[in-house]
């Protein structure tokens, strides 16, 4: 039945021209497709400047068009997103240059007429206009942060060299993601659902972090205008589950960051997004903070990798080690840290680890402080700064270097980064509590190939009573699923934290509510599934064995978790310390007393005995 579909699907595309058009383009000239004696075969592709997809295939387009022989194929790209206009268009090609027009599709009839519904989504005409091909131009990016690393079929050049050649397109149709194109919206809404009363404070809460000048979010959500202009996105993005990123089942733990939408309000966005997007009264848009703004407040050291780095186009780039020296002569206490990139389009996620100097400069790990702490900070796009619970903190030791270790995703430009590390420092008098990071590993992980549902654990045993802070599950491209579990010793368990669906491209610092009390002897046994198979959509080669590595194409199991030692109280401690040395200074000082009053006594006698 899917077949005869295809065939009845591919036979009217094929049958029916698509009208003439006439489109503006950035410089404001007109752009008329030939046709009649003088049309060519053509590709046309709808790209909107605010979404990441497009962005990336910016670059594979601008390089097919060398790909033909000269004048044999035209190329046009097309926006009809209603809140793109020609300058926001002509910004786009400044950092994301084509070899062929960019039209403005101005009341969104040629993506009518096409059946456009997102970007990129790529058509192939043949010289008679018909649509011969539609869909994806390969299969290497796709919505959601996958990426292969290099395309497996390229869809769009395969269905040009066909038409070229005057043969049937051998794949006429694929699904493309990426984000919706939002038409224009020609009919006045009836009240109900409004952004002002309903829609705004949901977006406050839940989205505008991420997207706001200078963040990760691809576009901003500051205003109305904003929000309409990307309005069939959120409705998809929300009902998806794919935004607000969060990864987490809601049946086990609570969390102080959590992300997450009650089905009221999924179903306020829905309402208010097919009802045309009323606005209701007008608010003000929020201001965006200063880019130099940092969320933990005025660092008290701020420390950046040491060069610029280049992040290319496309592709996949090596994790990047940088080592930083920051001088310190004593131990200090950090209470709060935040990593800032210099790019935050181009970072994936970033870690800081602690070196002692005879390793400084070297790729490996080190443990520091009495509970093994292996990690200072991470980031990841969306996830707040670090702050430690008052009178907590970690320490860095005096002499050891900052070990910074950043992953890059490109956009579809090069970029450069130059990423910085800003500490809030707690005076070692008032440290409570050292907290430590501990890391379960797994370092001879062999994925087999094909393997869908690959397990892997490991355990670690409370030595005494702990405090339980944050959990940081770690995998690469194919981690499929990660749980923490709490074994007590009086047999009952309890999960901590279950990760169903986990996602490269959202790793959360998951912090919980309130502390949680680990009774001595507690197990937390970490559980990772991965799956090796060709169904993985971000699976780059199914077909090799997976082993433990740091770069994308390589695996790992890191389940990291913030610790305190339960009855610590390091004040107290010194205090008790303080007083019992003074007690040894007071019997000390009396000593001597004694010791110069019986001298004293000594000398007196002699004197007396000397005079007989």
């Amino acid at each position: 039945m899917a077949l005869l579909f295809e065939l009845i699907f591919t036979a009217a595309i094929a049958a029916l021209p698509v009208p003439e058009f006439e489109l503006r383009d950035t410089t404001g000239a007109t752009i008329r497709p030939p046709t009649g004696p003088d049309a060519r075969p053509m590709v046309i592709v709808f790209l909107g400047t605010d979404c990441p997809m497009a962005r990336l295939y910016s670059v594979r387009l601008k390089e097919m068009t060398g790909r033909f022989p000269a004048g044999s194929v035209t190329f046009l790209a097309i926006n009809a997103n209603a809140g793109d206009d020609l300058s926001s268009m002509a910004a786009f090609l400044r950092e994301h240059p084509l070899a062929f027009p960019y039209v403005k599709d101005a009341d969104g009839h040629v993506a009518e007429l096409l059946g456009a519904s997102r970007t990129p989504q790529a058509f192939v005409l043949d010289a008679q206009r018909r649509i011969r091909y539609r869909g994806r131009i390969d299969d290497q990016y796709a919505a959601g942060g996958k990426n292969r690393g290099a395309p497996t079929r390229e869809d769009l050049a395969e269905a040009v060299r066909d038409v070229l050649a005057g043969r049937p397109v051998s794949v006429p149709r694929t699904e493309c993601t990426g984000c919706v194109i939002d038409k224009p919206r020609r009919t006045a809404p009836p009240p109900g659902v409004t952004y002002a009363r309903d829609i705004a404070p949901i977006l406050a809460a839940q989205c505008r972090t991420c997207h706001r000048p200078g963040e990760i979010g691809p576009f901003s959500l500051l205003s109305y205008s904003d929000a309409v202009a990307h309005a069939g996105t959120i409705a998809e993005v929300v009902e998806t589950g794919t935004m607000p990123p969060w990864h987490a089942d809601p049946k086990h733990g609570r969390f102080r960051n959590e992300r997450l939408l009650s089905d009221d309000q999924k179903r306020l966005i829905a309402e208010w997004v097919r009802l045309g997007c009323p606005e209701g009264r007008p608010l003000p848009s929020e201001p965006a903070p200063a880019p130099t703004d940092w969320h933990i407040g005025t660092p008290d050291a701020v420390f950046r990798i040491p060069r610029d780095f280049v992040v290319p186009a496309e592709g996949v780039v090596e994790y990047q080690h940088f080592f930083v020296d920051p001088g310190f002569t004593t131990d200090r206490w950090v209470n709060a840290v935040e990593v800032r990139p210099g790019n935050r389009r181009v970072v994936h996620h970033c870690s800081v680890y602690l070196q002692p100097p005879s390793a400084a400069g070297k790729d490996e790990m080190f443990e520091t402080g009495a509970l093994g702490s292996f990690f200072l900070v991470g980031f990841v796009p969306g996830v707040g700064p670090v702050q430690l619970p008052a009178g907590m903190a970690k320490r860095v030791p005096a002499g050891w270097w900052l070990h910074i270790v950043v992953h890059y995703a490109p956009v579809g430009s090069p970029q450069t980064d130059r990423t910085e590390i800003g500490l809030r420092f707690l005076d070692a008098t008032a440290v409570r509590k050292e907290v430590a990071t501990k890391l379960l590993l797994v370092e001879d992980l062999a994925i087999p190939p094909h393997t869908a549902n690959h397990r892997a654990e490991r355990t670690w045993t409370a030595p005494q009573d702990v405090l339980l802070l944050s959990l940081l599950p770690h995998m690469h491209v194919r981690g499929k699923s990660f749980r923490y579990a709490a074994e007590y010793p009086d047999g009952t368990t309890e999960i901590l934290l279950d990760v169903p669906r986990y996602d490269f491209n959202w790793q959360h610092l998951y912090e919980l509510a309130e502390p949680k009390r680990l009774p001595a002897g507690t197990v937390i046994r970490c559980t990772a599934v991965y799956d090796n198979s060709a169904d993985n959509p971000f699976n780059p080669d199914p077909s090799v064995t997976v082993r433990t590595g740091e770069q994308t194409r390589d695996e790992m199991f890191n389940g990291y978790f913030d610790i305190a030692l339960a009855d610590q109280d390091m004040v107290t401690e010194r205090a008790a310390i303080e007083q019992k040395r003074g007690r040894s200074q007071q019997i000390g000082a009396g000593a001597l007393v004694l010791a110069g009053l019986w001298g004293t006594r000594l000398w007196r006698k002699r004197r007396a005995l000397q005079s007989v």
